[in-house]
């Protein structure tokens, strides 16, 4: 058995090495092309500036609540003010039924309109995100396939319990510098860090702003 198994263990080694030797690895940190990519700094921009768009629009319907609401409780006090008429009471009662109903209806519109206005947000969020994704991973295919390499690793990927996919990594062949000088090429001057391989902390692209 011992002379059957040393020989086929010695071969399996030496096809690995062979595999070893013929795959070339590359690393990359997605993490900071994605913050440092101009067009996510863009995307960001306009996300912050359709947030600010939805809430000035809520602050209105929310101001106008307010005002109906004030309306609504001058007439409940008027509808029992004794000076008035029995028909004046009644009137000012029929009115504040009015502005009642008036207040629900604005009640439901705004509460639509934020849950509307999230959504679409979100899914603004979402194509925006991946369509920056998408366009990281081909830059970073161009550059590998350019240099040679067969394999490349995120060094800022995590694992499902946090902690660092790839655990040492000497930097020699790292790509993120290269990548990172594509993807900004051609990039509007005021788009960019003035070092973009080594940004102050852009903000993240995200739903609601940073």
């Amino acid at each position: 058995m011992l002379r059957t198994m040393v020989p086929a263990i010695a071969a399996l080694m030496l096809l690995g090495n062979s595999a070893s030797a013929q795959t070339k690895i590359a690393t990359v940190d997605v993490g900071k092309l994605f913050t440092s990519y101009y067009k996510t700094r863009l995307a960001q921009a306009e996300l912050d500036r359709r947030k600010q768009e939805i809430e000035k629009d809520e602050s209105g319907m929310m101001d106008d609540l307010k005002t109906a609401s004030a309306d609504y409780q001058q007439l409940l006090d008027d509808s029992d003010d004794q000076a008035l008429s029995s028909d004046e009471r009644d009137q000012k009662k029929q009115a504040a039924d009015a502005k009642y109903k008036e207040i629900q209806d604005s009640k439901a519109a705004l509460d639509q309109y934020q849950r509307s206005s999230q959504a679409n947000l979100n899914q603004q969020f979402v194509r925006m995100h991946d369509k920056i994704v998408a366009e990281i991973q081909a830059a970073v295919a161009t550059t590998a396939k350019a240099d040679g390499y067969t394999l490349v690793l995120d060094v800022s990927a995590q694992t499902v319990a946090n902690t660092p996919m790839l655990i040492y990594s000497s930097g020699d062949t790292d790509l993120t510098g290269q990548v990172l000088k594509q993807l900004n090429a051609g990039a509007p001057i005021d788009a960019i860090a003035p070092d973009s391989t080594a940004p102050s902390s852009p903000p993240p692209l995200t739903p609601g702003g940073p």
